[in-house]
């Protein structure tokens, strides 16, 4: 990956839109398939050179969004506008549209540099032109050195990266990328998606990724929408995603986090003996059984013979020490200094105390659920 971060380093390379970025507008998408609602109203702005995430589970509607974007599939209702013209009805190839796909669709019998300048091929450039502009965008993704080779003479991280040259090659106004990197090893994804990151920022051009990873999600994305049912449930930078969840799904989806059953009143609830605030203006009329859900880092531990839980497991995770607690049927997980955690043995009784503000609740739940 060095020759990635040199070549981007590289002056002398070409800056595609390097200024521009383009502006996209998602007004109240709906795509029904049957009884399921893929997208429910869907509505995001994105800004020009803006990387956002869609992060949900399976079946959420992420991957709905980016081929409707893509012309892929025709909306029931709802617009696509890319700054401020409406695309909804233009055919995919009129959409000016990069995209990099899980499998990495690459031309078998065509050789990387082949491969990159397809895109232009089919845009009618000129052969030395397109050519040349293929083997710019493979040095600055690092691959220089694999012009000539095949598909299959190279690793899948590689692949992976010849996949992405061609979505740049043809400068597309919105670089869209469908979950690219969850076929690699954990160590070459993690290094693909540093430089994914560093060549977007570089290009600035407004980019689209689909993950269900949500760690993938934090650490590249300036602004990540968390989906659910085809409807969203937060946009927000990743620190106010975490920080701050708006609802008990974004919570648990995106971090970690216990749930602890609780009684709600007046818009509080008992938590280990304490009474905690309630977070957000959620209208909660009617509930009293509610599940508080709580972050590692929301609570403090103490050893106590005579203390309401036992550590049934320790996690070292460097810094700090991931303790998981039992407390009657519950399992909680806090996070502590890994210096005071070395007290705490398995077995330990110990006394856990709320230190945050306020807390998220939602509906209970059953016990083998949480």
């Amino acid at each position: 990956m060095t020759q990635v971060n040199e070549a981007l380093k590289d002056e002398s390379l070409p800056r595609q839109r390097a200024e521009v970025g383009s502006r996209v507008e998602l007004d109240k998408l709906v795509r029904v398939y049957g009884s399921v609602r893929a997208l429910d109203g869907f509505s995001l702005t994105i800004e020009p050179g803006e990387f956002i995430a869609l992060l949900g589970p399976s079946g959420c509607g992420k991957t709905t969004v980016l081929r409707q974007l893509a012309g892929f599939e025709q909306l029931d209702s709802g617009r696509v506008l890319v700054n401020g013209h409406d695309i909804s009805h233009v055919s995919p190839q009129k959409r000016d549209m990069g995209m990099v796909f899980q499998s990495y669709s690459l031309f078998p019998n065509m050789n990387a540099l082949n491969n990159v300048a397809f895109g232009l091929r089919m845009r009618h450039h000129h052969s030395g032109e397109r050519l040349k502009k293929a083997a710019e965008v493979l040095e600055m993704v690092g691959l220089s050195d694999q012009t000539k080779k095949y598909p299959h003479q190279m690793s899948g991280g590689q692949q992976q990266r010849v996949a992405l040259a061609r979505a740049l090659a043809i400068e597309p106004q919105v670089l869209l990328l469908d979950e690219p990197l969850s076929a690699l090893d954990a160590k070459v994804r993690a290094e693909l998606r540093d430089q994914i990151r560093l060549l977007q920022k570089r290009l600035a051009i407004t980019t689209i990724f689909v993950t269900h990873d949500q760690e993938e999600a934090l650490s590249m994305a300036d602004r990540v929408c968390v989906m659910s049912k085809g409807r969203i449930e937060q946009t927000a930078t990743p620190g106010v995603l975490y920080r701050q969840p708006s609802t008990a799904f974004v919570a648990q989806f995106v971090g970690v986090s216990s749930r602890v059953p609780s009684h709600l009143s007046n818009r509080e609830v008992e938590i280990f003996g304490q009474r905690c605030a309630v977070r957000g203006d959620e209208d909660l009329t009617g509930l009293v059984e509610v599940d508080a859900i709580l972050r590692p880092e929301d609570l403090a531990i103490s050893a106590d013979p005579s203390g309401i839980g036992f550590v049934t497991h320790k996690s070292f995770l460097g810094a700090t020490t991931r303790l998981v607690v039992q407390v009657g049927e519950t399992l909680v997980r806090v996070d502590v200094r890994s210096d005071d955690g070395e007290e705490l043995a398995f077995g330990a009784h110990v006394n856990i105390k709320v230190i945050a503000r306020d807390v998220l609740v939602a509906p209970r739940v059953a016990l083998e659920t949480r």
